[in-house]
């Protein structure tokens, strides 16, 4: 913006080099140059600032897809004034001799005219296409496709304007249109995570599955360890009731042996012995067996002897016949 000063019945305009600055009088072009300092007479001048620096708009566009589905475009356009004269004919950019303000908003005619032909440029590339191409297309066809149709437009260029830089950040459905498009997109994605949750289930059993297995099988061999060791150990019972059996047969047969030798042993003695006592006289056997009972008897308290008795003895001793009794 040009700053002014006034000092009585002129003023002095001074402005910023980026600015390209006209000054009519009496409708004659008497300045035309950028950035200059100089004084006038605000009663018979008439003075145009016209910014030279790169400018940037806003672009918004919502159109219908072939399908007719609403689709929204944002980004941005880069424009700058190529031609300063040619633009101050065409477009007012009047300032105000006592603030150096414009006077009227020439830069957002400027911009709604760049707008105008970029909408109608989206809006055509947009109705060419099914929405689902265009999303998938993304914005750098209708990017290129708009910088082409601003950069050859004859009406940007018979006002002195020249557009530098287009770009766009988003290209995207409406959100009811987005959420339907999204929707198979997570079913999918739902989808996978349920047959990764599935595979690791299954995952998961088919080790419970192989543990119990394993524990079946270690049972399984435990069982038939504990088989064989009771097969083992009730062989080695019977092994040592054989060898018992055995053991007790030999002692009872050395028993039965010892018995039948000492049985014989004593019946042989007793039979020599029987025979000793049949040869033997009567006397002599009396003797013995007299001898015998005394040898058993532990006291004798009386005794009566008969002569017929004691002469029977001794004539048994002597082997002849009894004594007469003197009697």
């Amino acid at each position: 913006m040009a700053t002014i000063r006034n000092i009585g019945l002129v003023a002095q305009l001074r402005s910023e080099a980026s600015s390209h600055v006209i000054r009519y009088r009496k409708g004659r072009v008497r300045l035309s140059e950028r950035g200059p300092v100089f004084w006038f007479r605000p009663e018979t001048a008439s003075i145009a600032e016209i910014p030279m620096d790169d400018r940037e708009m806003t672009l918004f566009v919502k159109g219908r897809s072939q399908d007719f589905q609403v689709v929204a475009v944002q980004g941005t356009i880069g424009w700058h004034v190529v031609d300063p004269e040619r633009l101050a004919s065409r477009v007012d950019f009047s300032i105000d001799l006592a603030t150096g303000r414009l006077q009227g908003e020439p830069i957002e005619k400027i911009e709604a005219r760049i707008a105008g032909l970029a909408s109608q440029a989206v809006l055509q590339y947009l109705g060419a296409g099914p929405v689902r191409a265009l999303l998938d297309a993304g914005p750098e066809p209708l990017r290129g496709r708009l910088g082409a149709a601003l950069t050859a437009d004859a009406s940007l260029a018979e006002i002195g304007i020249a557009v530098v830089t287009v770009r766009l950040t988003n290209l995207a459905p409406s959100s009811e249109l987005e959420r339907a498009l999204q929707t198979p997109t997570f079913e999918a994605l739902q989808q996978k995570a349920d047959e990764a949750t599935f595979s690791r289930r299954a995952l998961a059993v088919e080790k419970e599955r192989a543990i119990a297995e394993n524990e079946l099988a270690t049972r399984t061999e435990l069982a038939r360890r504990e088989k064989l060791l009771i097969a083992e150990e009730a062989e080695n019972a019977r092994s040592r009731a054989a060898g018992l059996a055995q053991a007790r047969g030999v002692e009872a047969s050395a028993e039965a042996e010892r018995i039948r030798l000492v049985e014989g042993a004593r019946a042989q003695a007793e039979a020599q012995r029987v025979a000793i006592y049949r040869d033997l006289p009567p006397a002599v056997a009396l003797g013995l067996a007299a001898q015998e009972l005394a040898g058993k008897l532990t006291s004798i308290e009386h005794l009566n002897v008969t002569p017929d008795l004691f002469a029977t003895m001794l004539r048994e001793f002597r082997g002849g016949p009894a004594l007469v009794d003197a009697r």
